[in-house]
């Protein structure tokens, strides 16, 4: 009776005038979405009843469509009756669309191994960092060290690594938020800066430059569906407290987002404290139907204390402990930065569209180590652009990709005795300069409905400047510079479609990955001219199934790299960098998705399991160091296997649970493989309610990190002076919060 009342209504409303009328449902199921939150351009939003309709008045009109649980859609309606799906989250691969290559295509399409890591992969654990939603993804790893230290390993590669982010391109907002030198400060952002990402494994050089690693894009980009006012609150162990605000303001057909989230914790050791405070705000803004612009503004103010590294007896005794020293010497990192980009789209035809993103940033960095007390100040800029056109060839559907990047910066670099947590008399100084660029190019070519061919290539330079301008040790100053020889980067790629939910890939891919100024220049004044740029020739192939509610993909890969950077520290504790000859890295990865119940009728509306294994056999091909030969040791830092096992559940009044268990194998802690980390299992659980009342989005969470109460490192420290390897991880610990938004 209710549904014939409704369908009589809208057939009136037909009649007196132009009318939108929607249907809306899951795309898996078919079944009607209640409370789907639908907003028309320059309207307030509205939502569906209890069949998924909704009546809009007009014609040529605009509308985004979101709900929890299901991906954000935006589309252009013209007066009549539409069925629109709305894709779940956690979804069959032929559904999901990626635009890693600067080519969005379904990832059944896409020849390459591609993670995608969405917004509800990061809400299921404590939302503090992004280490646990990466880390659940097959070949993909985040190390901690300390809270707010990250160490990014994708597939390995995370060798050469002591601190910071190396051999991994990062985008932010497509902002190569990589500097120049090669280094990433991911810790500037706070995990709300980040809602969704996709993560390229292996060499990406074709489209984007150095980095054997891979490639990270992160997105946060405005959602405007609705205005809104949010505010979010966290607690937990270790005093940890984690505030947000956050405003959705749609102005005309664009918008404007902004958000401060301030971040404290004093840390499970001595000596590992965090305050991290950042402020975002980004603008969607179009101006016709054939342009947009989007700004971002990021500001960020982060303080973090290092502990260091303690060795076998110091962790037995005492795994909070700080390394001896730590304390006295105050030994943190203090970095404000200040980030601004403008990105403009321009459609010269519904065929070829260009996309240029311009950005500047600032860097204040201090760093009171034991050993010394280091000071930068810095400043860049840069530009991406990227032209794309759809044509056609002997009948083919033909896809062009063409464009550039460009990054430079400045840097006044100080090091300094450090007495006791202050800066001494000045040991040495310089002034840097870095700048790489390259050009890339890139065509798809349809031979057949099923077959898609890809051939990439970039043409890359990069090079960097010391200009010593102080030496306290009577050395030589003056100008030392170093320009890399350009290098061509290929790659060539078949994707076949076996069927509509299934296909193979293969791909030959080129990456190389210059040294970063901090690796030629260390703490303790040396400058290495001589160290090399690694590069990789990866060998790569892959199948994917994606059926209604099973995921299945399958991938093997061989890495062959020359020239490899390793890391050893000397007796002082420095770290310094050598090559490594060349190693062999053959890896296999294996990700399961089943949807046992997805949208259910009853009391359980959700119950889905997943796995993902990681296996990576990597071993020095030659290898020798003065009288030490390395060759056909395993690779050091790279577990062997990986495996997490996922488990959520979600039921019809909004209760949910998250449970995640992950196992990690031994880890070679050395070059010549005479000390292995342990094995540990991580359990982590989170429970939670959420709920929309009209206006109202409501969520109350808890949780508990490494329930088992395992003794372990998130991240060792390789090859140290001393077996100064253990980084210890905290203990079980629980957290708790609140989420609430208001929608107007």
């Amino acid at each position: 009776m209710k549904n014939t009342l409704t369908l009589l209504f809208f057939l009136i409303t037909i009649a007196t005038q132009a009318q939108i009328q929607l249907t809306i449902t899951d795309q898996v199921t078919g079944k009607a979405l209640e409370n789907v939150r639908v907003r028309p351009e320059n309207q307030k939003f509205l939502t569906t009843n209890s069949s998924g309709i909704i009546a809009i008045p007009g014609d040529g009109i605009r509308i985004s469509f979101a709900k929890e649980g299901y991906e954000y859609l935006e589309k252009w309606f013209e007066a009549g009756e539409y069925n629109v799906e709305l894709t779940p989250e956690v979804m069959n691969l032929s559904a999901v669309t990626v635009s890693a290559f600067e080519s969005e295509r379904p990832l059944l399409e896409q020849s390459a191994a591609i993670v995608k890591v969405n917004e509800r992969d990061f809400t299921r654990y404590n939302e503090i960092s992004p280490v646990n939603a990466f880390n659940q993804k097959a070949g993909v790893r985040i190390e901690e060290r300390a809270p707010a230290s990250y160490r990014i390993s994708i597939r390995g590669s995370s060798l050469r690594a002591p601190f910071g982010v190396r051999n991994v391109k990062v985008y932010w907002n497509d902002v190569p938020f990589t500097a120049p030198d090669g280094t990433t400060a991911l810790n500037l952002l706070d995990l709300s800066n980040i809602k969704s990402s996709e993560v390229v494994k292996g060499p990406s050089g074709s489209i984007y430059g150095a980095g054997n690693g891979g490639a990270i894009s992160l997105f946060s980009q405005p959602s405007l569906n609705s205005n809104s006012i949010s505010t979010d609150l966290l607690t937990g162990s270790y005093g940890l407290m984690k505030y947000r605000l956050g405003l959705t303001q749609a102005i005309g057909n664009g918008g404007i987002e902004a958000s401060f989230v301030s971040q404290k914790s004093d840390g499970y050791r001595e000596q590992s404290a965090v305050d991290r405070k950042v402020f975002q705000m980004g603008g969607y803004f179009p101006i016709s139907e054939k342009q947009e612009i989007r700004t971002q503004m990021l500001i960020s103010d982060l303080n973090y204390q290092i502990p260091g590294g303690l060795n076998a007896d110091q962790l037995a005794e005492d795994p909070t402990q700080a390394r001896p020293g730590s304390v006295d010497q105050n030994s943190s990192v203090s970095q404000k930065a200040l980030l601004l980009s403008l990105g403009h789209v321009y459609r010269f035809s519904e065929k070829t569209q260009n996309s240029t993103t311009l950005y500047l940033n600032t860097n204040d960095f201090e760093n009171p180590f034991i050993l010394d007390y280091k000071k930068e100040l810095g400043f860049g800029y840069g530009a991406r652009t990227k032209f794309t056109h759809e044509s056609q060839l002997g009948g083919k559907a033909l896809r062009l990709i063409a464009g550039a990047e460009y990054q430079n910066s400045w840097t006044d670099a100080q090091n300094f005795g450090n007495r006791s947590g202050v800066a001494d008399t000045v040991r040495f100084a310089d002034k840097l300069r870095a700048y790489q660029g390259f050009l890339f190019q890139q065509a798809e070519l349809n031979f057949t409905k099923n077959l898609l061919f890809t051939v990439g290539l970039s043409e890359n330079f990069s090079g960097y400047e010391i200009d010593r301008q102080i030496d306290a040790s009577g050395g030589p100053t003056g100008v030392n510079s170093r320009t890399f020889d350009p290098v061509i980067v290929p790659r060539v790629a078949l994707n076949y479609g076996l069927s509509a939910f299934s296909s193979v890939y293969g791909s030959v891919s080129g990456g190389f990955s210059p040294p970063t100024i901090d690796e030629v220049r260390t703490n303790e004044g040396s400058v290495n001219l001589d160290l090399e740029a690694e590069k990789g020739t990866n060998f790569e192939v892959g199948y994917r199934l994606g059926k209604e509610k099973f995921n299945v993909e399958l991938i093997a890969y061989y890495l062959k790299l020359k020239e490899t950077i390793t890391t050893y520290t000397n007796e002082n504790g420095v770290v310094l960098f050598r090559n490594a000859g060349a190693t062999d890295q053959k890896g296999i990865e294996i990700s399961l998705d089943y949807a046992v119940l997805r949208n259910g009728d009853g009391f359980l509306k959700d119950f889905l399991i997943g796995t993902a294994f990681t296996g990576q056999f990597f071993e020095f091909k030659n290898y020798q160091k003065g009288d030490n030969d390395f060759s056909g040791n395993e690779l050091t830092g790279v577990p062997k296997t990986n495996l997490v096992t996922r488990l959520d559940l979600r039921t019809q009044p909004g209760i949910y649970l998250n449970l995640t268990h992950q196992y990690t194998g031994e880890i070679p802690l050395n070059d010549a493989n005479s000390v292995y980390s342990d094995p540990f299992n991580l359990v982590n659980a989170r429970l939670g309610y959420i709920r929309s009342f009209q206006n109202w989005d409501l969520e109350i969470f808890g949780g508990v990190d490494n329930l088992l109460d395992e003794l372990y490192s998130l991240g060792n420290d390789l090859n140290p002076f001393g077996g100064r390897y253990y980084q210890p991880a905290p203990a079980r610990n629980y957290y708790g919060g609140i989420k609430v938004v208001f929608n107007y």
